[in-house]
């Protein structure tokens, strides 16, 4: 995770009350996801006991403890935190999110409020007209895919974190998934399990996780001085269908690839099938891994080694920044990233 702002974390006023998951980051030298991993006890998460005892000391050293409900109170006597988002139903990750907001909230006794706006400027200042009606606390802005948004005035009123998006001049909180090195780690992955020739199957072109994978697959090529061959890499649609017809494009070649990494679980998915069709043992002949971790990733034959999207503690991160925004304890504006965690299967 990093941060980029007009301030450091350190550079806020002395006068602040109490410690935040910031300064613990700060004090341990770690990120903030992994503070939030580690005090949250969070299942699944790569992590080794020197990190944790160092999050778990820093925090012990600053007096810093999760906020649970009866511990804290509302900031300012407000009670509700507003959740838009511009799609909800064609991908789970915004209700994933919402559900890190959600338990957050639970631990101030907030209320969380879920609208969709579909993306319409009209639809989401009136939703935050209808919010104003409510003590608020502030807004938590999500898409569906990370990228850039342009924010209707209405918005810009309030205490606002935005989640898996980011303004242009990156003067509101942001909270955003580490798309490069989680494209690193499952290069590097593959590269460690011995593999030299590594395809990469990626989504749309233009997109900003797209683009963001494929500059951490370079990056680790790079790092193990192997000559990036823009004959393995194809740009797929994040569907099956992408997976499986790139698949078969790159066994075709003169020299095929002995390991792919998929941009998705879905392109994953088809990768697969294609590569049982041609005969070829996963993981023996040739390594997958994937991206997202969904649901469908446990469930492959062989179980898909893959990275976790990490939605859920983003959404837990922005409501807790926006919560500690509206109490006075951030002021200049915070963008952190969110590391992918590695979800170790039998397909690599």
């Amino acid at each position: 995770m990093s941060h980029n702002g007009s301030k450091s974390p350190t550079d806020r006023p002395a006068r602040k009350l109490r410690p935040t998951m910031m300064d613990v980051a700060s004090r341990a030298g770690v990120s903030q996801a992994t503070v939030s991993l580690v005090l949250n006890g969070s299942p699944g998460a790569k992590l080794s006991e020197t990190t944790r005892q160092r999050v778990q000391s820093a925090a012990r050293e600053l007096g810093y403890s999760l906020p649970r409900r009866s511990s804290r109170a509302a900031p300012g006597g407000q009670s509700v935190i507003g959740f838009i988002v511009d799609e909800l139903a064609s991908d789970p990750w915004m209700a994933i999110a919402f559900e890190g907001a959600r338990e957050k909230a639970l631990e101030y006794g907030l209320s969380i409020y879920l609208a969709v706006s579909n993306g319409d400027p009209d639809n989401e200042a009136a939703i935050v007209e209808n919010l104003e009606n409510q003590p608020l606390v502030g807004v938590i802005y999500g898409t569906i895919l990370t990228r850039q948004v342009n924010l209707v005035p209405a918005l810009k009123r309030h205490n606002l974190v935005l989640l898996n998006c980011y303004d242009a001049k990156r003067k509101r909180h942001s909270v955003i998934p580490g798309d490069r090195l989680g494209g690193q780690m499952a290069t590097q992955r593959l590269i460690d399990a011995g593999r030299k020739r590594i395809g990469f199957i990626n989504g749309q072109e233009g997109v900003d996780a797209a683009r963001d994978r494929l500059n951490g697959y370079r990056q680790a090529l790079s790092s193990n001085d192997i000559v990036f061959d823009p004959d393995l890499v194809r740009s797929g649609n994040w569907e099956p269908s992408a997976g499986y017809e790139h698949t078969k494009s790159l066994l075709a070649l003169p020299e095929p690839p002995d390991a792919i990494f998929c941009g998705n679980d879905l392109m994953a998915l088809g990768c697969i099938d294609a590569l049982r069709e041609a005969g070829l043992r996963i993981p023996e002949d040739i390594s997958v891994i994937g991206f997202d971790d969904r649901e469908i990733s446990q469930h492959t034959h062989p179980p898909l080694t893959t990275l976790v999207l990490p939605h859920f503690e983003m959404g837990t991160i922005a409501a807790e920044n926006l919560i500690e925004m509206a109490g006075g304890h951030i002021s200049s504006p915070v963008q952190i990233k969110v590391e992918c965690p590695l979800v170790e299967r039998e397909s690599v």
